[in-house]
Order: C-alpha cells, then structure tokens, then sequence
C-alpha cells in the first residue's frame, strides 16, 4: 500500500472515531428528556447514564494510550470503536434505565480505548512537520458533529424515538472497525534509544517496558474522584462528600506523581510529565475548554430563561460558535506554520476572552447580532487553541509516547468542560440571591462530549434581573480562567519544525546539519 493512501485511511479512521464519539455526546443530550419519559426513569438515573459514562472514559484514557503504544494504536483503534458500536446497540436494545447506566459505562471503557488511538495514529503516519493540517481536519470534523448533533438528536428522538439515537453509531463504528482490523497499514517502528527508562535487555525504551499498573491504578482513582467531585458540586453544592472527594483526589494525585518519578517504567514518561511545554499546552487546554463550556452553559439558560427562546432558537443564536470551530481549525494550521504555535495560541485566548467578556455585557435587550459576535469569538478562539495545543502535544511526544500524549489531551478535554460548568454554577448561585432564598437550577447535564445544558428544577427561581447580574460576574470570571490559558501560552516553542525540535527522551536540540561544499556535493553525485 502506498504512503499516500497510508495515510488517507489512518485520517479517515481517525476523524471518522473522534466524530462517532462527539455525535454521541450531543445527541445523547437532547434524547435524555424522551429517555426519561419512555423508561420511566428518575432525573438522577438519567443524569447517571452521563455521569458514569463520563467517570469511565477520564479515568482511563491515559492507560489505554499506554495500551496502544505497547500494542499498537490501529489495533486498540479497532477493539475501541467496534466495543463503542456494540454497546450502542445494547443500549438502543436496553429494556431499562439500569441497562442503560450499566452500558453507558462499558461504552466509556471502549471509548477510553478509541479516543487517545486517533491521536496516537496521526502521529505514528505523519511526520512531525506535517501534523498541523490532519489535526486541523479533525478538529473540524468535531466542531460539525457538535453543530449537527442537536438537529440530528432531536429529529431521530422526535420521529423514530429515543433508541434510534443509538443506532446512529452502529454502522460507522462496524465499517471503520472492521476495514482497521482487516487492513493492516505499515506502521514505523522507532530506532532504539538509550533512555533511562529503557530495559538493558530490550533496549527499546517505554514502548517494550512493563505496563505501570500501580500508576494506572493511581491515576484512575484520582480522575474518578475529581470528576465525580466536579459532577456533584452543580447538584448538591459543596458537602462532606464533596470536600472529602477533593482531598482524595489531590492525595492520589500526589502519590501518583510520586511513583511516576520512581517507577522504572512510568506510565507518564518523565520526558512528558516534566516536560513545561507539555504541561503548558494541557494547561491551556485545560483553561480553554472550562471557560468555553462554562460561558455555554451560562448563555444556555440565558437564552432559553431570560430571553425565552425555545430550544431551537436558543440553537440558531449559538450557531455561529460551531461554524466558526469547523472555519478556524483549518486556518489555525496554516497560522501556526506561519507565526508559530506561541503567538497563534496566545491570540486565539485572546479571541476567546473577547467573546466571554462580550457576552458577560448581554442583557434583557441584548440583540441577534450581540449574541451571535459573542459565540463567533469563542468559536473562533476555541478552533484554534483545539488545533495549536494538540499540536504541541502530539509534536513534543515520541512515537512510542504518541498514545500516553493522546491520552492526556484527551483527559484535558473531558475533564475541562467538566470543570467549567461546576465553576460556573456555583458562581451563579454564590452571586445570585433567588426571589425565595432557595437554589434556582437543578445539577448540569454532563453528555458523554459534550456539557453544558441542564435541567430547571422545581421551587424558587431567580428573576430575570438578579440572573443577568449574576452572569456577568460569573463571566468576568470565566474570562480571568481563559486569561490564564494566555498566559500559559508563554511557555509553548515559537516554532515546530522537523529540524529544530526537543528530543523529549533526552532533552537535546537536533539542529540542521551544515550543508557540504558544492564541490562535495557533485562529487557524492558521481
């Protein structure tokens, strides 16, 4: 098999698995009403099929990076994808709501395994210099699964019911999964090098160590632990409970990061763990998607509360952010290559502040055109940190470390969001008093890819005042935490080129070797 076409189908299958699992996110939020309805569910066991699936995938998303480039990312690629159809088959079979929970689960564990494998085989296909537009194209592709999720959601759910939803991802998650696993695609081995994690007997580096169960373990304890604590704060507020689940996971988080320096064969390289680039790009990540979801989640109830659009209407207003995500990943490659990964980032946070701050200025008059400028920076901010700091990621990480890298973007993506729409509510309901004292809005929906959302909850609510004021300070915030994702940006290189990059095993500047007298040259010729 060609290169050219090597690398066209390792694309396919990449965008093809991340827009199976951001489709499932989205349109899984607009079906859980009618769910909830057909199953005769609870609000909380509807908000669990979210919930757990959320706690599955973060949890293990760096372990089946590892997993990968122990085994091979096309191979965890396809057991991932095909698991993710399978139980999104089951769940459209499910005859209730404890089906469901139970399903949504196995469904995070397979997409554990599918997501950091998108990553890790873009950069095990694509030389380094070349990664900025396949990323870009996968960006794009999720901005269109987010745009076109609710529509699509809403249509199967009103039409053919809640279950068709599921269906949705049947058939490309068996296509794709069968073609990765009957095509066997070259992939290229890295040279052995000399390491200090590396075995003297195998010589071959973390790829051919021993798997860090211990670490593996660590780190999912702390992830459950903090992402449960984020889900539960918009519910209940902070409790015993909650404080206790922040403690465990900084206790974990601790421990972890102390077996990582000790261990012979982390699980996070050292060359990752303690790489400040690497670090600063999660980070921005980190800052981007909490302050992008957290401002959605704000706007959401704006909208649809204190404007009183429907939830179609409410779509169209936030349109703009979506379209701006699919235009801007590409663009963001080009400008990355141009102007470097440093000043694109930092002026994409920038755009993203903007939007924030303009939005935190909206009230009851605000207009179409107010609204929609808003969304278009976030958008357009949000596109291009997506696309710059994967890059950054995925460049700095060795091929046998691509998987590990794909895992943690992808831990930051999740966790994120998470983060933003906990922030955000206990702001409101800190800045806000309600007309009878009491809590105006029930916990956040948190989808499988997407957050924002939520579900009004009986009792008191605030007015229409009280909920602008308390959106703007609320923004501002929102605003100074994407502000430090610009500061962050410091740290990122100025340039990623193939021939001025960090080795992140040993630390060392490959520069261009001079080039021979002409002389020379016309002698090697002959």
């Amino acid at each position: 098999m060609s290169s050219v076409r090597h690398r066209r189908l390792t694309l396919v299958g990449s965008i093809t698995g991340a827009v199976i699992v951001a489709l499932d996110g989205t349109v899984l939020t607009v079906a859980q009403p009618t769910m909830q309805r057909a199953l005769h569910a609870s609000f909380v066991q509807v908000q669990w099929t979210s919930t757990g699936y959320l706690i599955a995938v973060a949890s293990l998303l760096v372990f089946a990076g590892r997993l990968g480039d122990r085994f091979g990312h096309q191979q965890i690629f396809a057991v991932g994808i095909l698991g993710f159809g399978a139980t999104s088959a089951g769940i459209g079979l499910a005859s209730d709501v404890g089906w469901v929970i139970g399903l949504r689960v196995a469904q995070g564990v397979f997409g554990a395994l599918l997501q950091p494998a998108t990553l890790g085989m873009l950069r095990a296909t694509y030389p380094r210099d070349q990664l900025g537009m396949p990323l870009a194209l996968r960006t794009s592709a999720i901005g269109l699964a987010a745009a076109a999720g609710p529509i699509v959601g809403g249509a199967l759910a009103a039409h053919l019911g809640w279950r068709a939803v599921f269906f949705l991802n049947v058939a490309p998650a068996l296509v794709i999964g069968v073609l990765a696993l009957t095509v066997h695609l070259p992939t290229p081995t890295p040279a052995p090098t000399s390491t200090p994690n590396s075995s003297p007997a195998t010589g071959a580096g973390t790829s051919a160590a021993r798997l860090d169960l211990p670490g593996a373990c660590l780190l999912a304890i702390t992830l459950v632990c903090l992402v449960h604590t984020l889900v539960a704060i918009p519910e209940t507020g902070w409790t015993a409970a909650t404080t206790l689940g922040g403690v465990a996971a900084a206790v974990t988080c601790g421990a972890f990061i102390r077996h990582e320096r000790r261990t012979a064969s982390p699980l996070v390289p050292l060359s990752v763990l303690g790489s400040a680039t690497v670090l600063s790009a999660l980070t921005i990540l980190l800052s981007a998607s909490a302050a992008l979801f957290g401002a959605l989640f704000v706007g959401t109830y704006f909208l649809q509360d204190v404007l009183a659009l429907d939830p179609l209407e409410s779509g169209l207003r936030v349109l703009p952010l979506a379209v701006m995500m699919v235009l801007s990943a590409p663009a963001s490659a080009v400008l990355q290559r141009r102007h470097g990964p440093r000043r694109t980032t930092m002026a994409a946070m920038v755009l993203l502040t903007l939007g924030i701050l303009l939005l935190s200025q909206l009230d009851q008059r605000a207009t179409p055109v107010e609204i929609g400028a808003g969304f278009l920076l976030l958008g357009a901010g949000f596109g291009t940190v997506m696309v710059t700091a994967t890059a950054v990621i995925v460049h700095q990480a060795s091929v046998d470390n691509a998987g590990v890298a794909g895992g943690l973007q992808q831990t930051a993506m999740n966790i994120g969001p998470t983060l933003g729409v906990a922030v955000a509510t206990m702001l409101l309901t800190l800045t806000a008093p309600t007309a009878a004292g009491g809590r105006p809005y029930g916990g956040a929906s948190h989808g499988g890819g997407s957050r924002g959302g939520g579900a009004l909850a009986d009792g008191p609510h605030w007015t229409h005042d009280a909920f602008v004021s308390a959106m703007g300070s609320t923004l501002l915030a929102l605003a100074v935490l994407a502000a430090v994702g610009a500061l962050a940006a410091i740290k990122l290189p100025r340039r990623l080129d193939a021939e001025r990059t960090r080795n992140p095993r040993r630390g060392v500047i490959h520069r261009r070797q001079p080039r021979p007298p002409r002389a020379t040259e016309s002698r090697y010729r002959r």
